[in-house]
């Protein structure tokens, strides 16, 4: 089995650990653009057109499914990749948690880039999935940026401007873009009063890793012998992992694999 990510950065790697976690025997094809990132400021098009880059550059690697690791890619690009990708290699977008997080019935903050924030297609989720319950979107300046060059000081200053800007009675976060969830418990740690109860953090990367297991028929194995091997490939090139992602405990998680030509 053989399971290919795409992002600019490092955003995919949520979704690549829950991938790891769910089948240790996959092997991985993490496709990054480094010479393109980020994507956040990009025209639809110029999304567009790199997603498509990095996905035809992991689609050469033959894997049986395609995750798109990035909620700004797969607003902009789902439909042209998979246009171009299926029916041979399915592909799975990335959509932030906020119909799970409505469940709850509570107070919802929506933590997203502020190019997502207030924007048509984050709206129409709250509407479609979040009718009678409270929701405030959080603009969460410079965090992906943060998290991509793992900047400890810019990553404490943006987790707490944005926690500045939750309010106090939220009983649900839902990480927006996929870098936060590289950051869950920091931003756990920055929201929650100490009188409320548990806050409950919704990402995406655990229901796209399953989703994607089931749009190629397989099975969650956790139990599998840990044989996947990991390849990145930088703009179509083999390569190593960045040097920042090393910081986050789910790169680290990858480095437990096999060998590959990448590792």
């Amino acid at each position: 089995m053989k399971i290919a990510l795409i992002d600019s950065g490092i955003g995919l790697l949520a979704a690549t650990a829950a991938v790891r976690r769910l089948r240790p025997d996959a092997d991985l094809v993490l496709s990054f653009d480094p010479e393109g990132m980020p994507w956040g400021p990009r025209t639809p098009e110029g999304v567009t057109e790199r997603a498509m880059a990095v996905a035809e550059a992991a689609a050469a690697r033959r894997p049986d499914a395609l995750i798109i690791g990035c909620n700004t890619a797969t607003v902009h690009s789902l439909p042209a990749l998979r246009a171009r990708l299926e029916p041979g290699i399915p592909v799975i977008g990335t959509v932030p948690a906020i119909k799970p997080a409505a469940a709850g019935g509570g107070h919802v903050a929506i933590w997203a880039t502020p190019a997502t924030t207030g924007s048509a297609y984050q709206r129409g989720l709250i509407a479609d999935f979040a009718g009678g319950v409270p929701v405030t979107e959080v603009p969460c300046w410079g965090l992906a940026e943060a998290v991509e060059h793992a900047d400890q000081a810019a990553i404490d200053a943006a987790v707490a401007a944005a926690a500045r800007l939750t309010p106090g009675d939220v009983t649900a976060v839902v990480l927006g873009c996929t870098h936060y969830e590289l950051l869950a418990e920091r931003i756990r740690a920055a929201v929650q009063r100490p009188d409320a109860a548990p806050l409950v953090l919704h990402g995406s990367a655990g229901a796209v890793a399953a989703q994607a297991l089931r749009r190629i028929g397989a099975q969650p194995a956790p139990g599998a012998p840990a044989t996947g091997t990991v390849t990145v490939l930088l703009n179509g090139r083999e390569g190593e992992l960045p040097e920042a992602a090393l910081g986050y405990a789910e790169a680290r998680l990858l480095r437990t694999a096999s060998p590959a030509a990448s590792q």
